[in-house]
This record gives C-alpha cells, structure tokens and sequence, in this order.
C-alpha cells in the first residue's frame, strides 16, 4: 500500500504542475520489517525505500533526490515509521531519461503481484486488468478479499486467507478453504461455516452483491485493487453468525 500511496503521490505532483519534469515511467518499492503477534504480523518499521522517477534530461540527480525525499516520501510514509535506520534508494540509477517500452519490454497482462498483496497473500496465478467481470481470476479475487475482510472486521480472527476454487462450467465453488494462521477463537472448520452461511460465491452471485458491471475498471489500472475503499470488495460485510 505504501508503494502504491507513493507512485499515486509523484503522479498528483506531476499532474498538478508542481513537477513539470516529471514523465509517466517509474517504479517504487518499500521493504517494511514486521513482527509476528499470535500468528498475525504487525508493521515496526519501512527498512528500505526505492523511488525510480522518469524526468526530463536537465534535472540535477540532487534536486530529484531532495524532491522525492521532502515531497514524496515524507508526506506520505507515517513518521512513526521511518528512523535513523531506514534506508534510501532514490533514483539509485542517477538518471532515468529513457522510459516506457523503448526502455523495458516483455510485461504480459498485469503485475499481478503488484496489484494485489505483495507477496503476502496468495495468487491464482490468473492476472486481472484486461478481464471482464465474467471471469473468476478477477471477480472471484475480489470475493476472496470481501470475504477475508468482512471476517477480520467482525472480530472473528486478525489474519486470514481465503482460498476459492472454481471450473468452467459449474456454478459453485468446487472448493472454499479458511486458513486463520491461529488468529481465531474458533476453528478454521467454524469460520468456513461463518462464511458458507454469509456468502453466496457463485460468479453470478459475486457479480450482483458487488456490483462489478458498474464502468469502475480504469481506476484499477493503477495503484492497486486492493486497500482502496471506493471499491465495492472492500467494504466488509456485516455477518450474521
């Protein structure tokens, strides 16, 4: 989330004329530290930040680095997370002239990774831009993560993994796991009947309690689907157990 809020943060400064050297490549990356609290995981502290900018030819390397680090960084990362410790890569390169697919080709679909957890949560492999509502790599993703959130906001468990499969042709799930890492007064076997009882997860079903025929898709092009309350999958619903 914190490298999304960064990347969404260069683009206000771009658009808002602030930087008029600014161009539409870049990359940004936060390694944060956690530590583990009964099986869920708790942010400490950012270990590391890298910030690749796309600029115009004639901007000093000093300039760009103080620029990201007073109006990026710092208005964006909570204090609270940053210390004497962390460390900076800012335009690590020195120079980024050449962007886009001139540069770096060879992406197919998504990021999908990037659009999702991180590297925390599992994937179906299946990316999502691209895709209408029809298809479960995308709809069925935003299930999992209505589902996974409506059972945390509850109080049911602090960290948990959903894990929905599908196949052509048959409306139900062929299978719904719940994995709670021990977060959770109850069983995994009580909490997957928490949600059979909750949740219809049929793609029909899905489609129609999110509403994701709705023209919402290019906001999710960037920055993220996930950990943005405009969205319909990530407002938890109240569960009846």
């Amino acid at each position: 989330l914190l490298a999304h809020k960064l990347t969404a943060r260069i683009k206000d400064l771009e658009r808002n004329g602030t930087w008029p050297w600014v161009r539409p490549d870049g990359k940004t990356q936060v390694t944060m530290e956690y530590k583990e609290s009964d099986g869920a995981v708790e942010p400490i502290r950012v270990h590391t930040v890298v910030i690749s900018v796309h600029h115009a030819p004639d901007v000093p390397l000093q300039h760009i680095q103080k620029e990201l680090m007073e109006k990026v960084v710092k208005e964006v990362i909570p204090e609270k997370y940053l210390d004497e410790s962390t460390i900076y890569h800012l335009l690590p390169s020195e120079k980024f002239v050449e962007g886009g697919p001139k540069s770096d080709a060879g992406l197919t679909g998504r990021k999908i990774i990037v659009d999702t957890y991180g590297g925390w949560g599992a994937h179906g492999g299946g990316a999502f831009s691209g895709k209408d509502p029809s298809k479960v790599d995308r709809s069925a993703a935003y299930a999992a993560r209505w589902v996974a959130k409506s059972l945390v906001k509850a109080g049911l468990c602090r960290r948990v993994l959903i894990q929905l499969s599908y196949a052509i042709g048959l409306s139900h799930p062929l299978a719904i796991s719940v994995f709670h890492y021990g977060t959770s007064d109850r069983s995994e076997e009580e909490l997957l009947e928490i949600v059979q009882k909750n949740f219809d997860l049929r793609l029909g079903a899905i489609i129609r309690e999110l509403d994701l025929k709705r023209p919402i898709y290019q906001k999710t092009a960037c920055y993220g689907h996930f950990g943005r309350e405009e969205f319909t999958w990530e407002i938890p619903k109240k569960l009846v157990y």
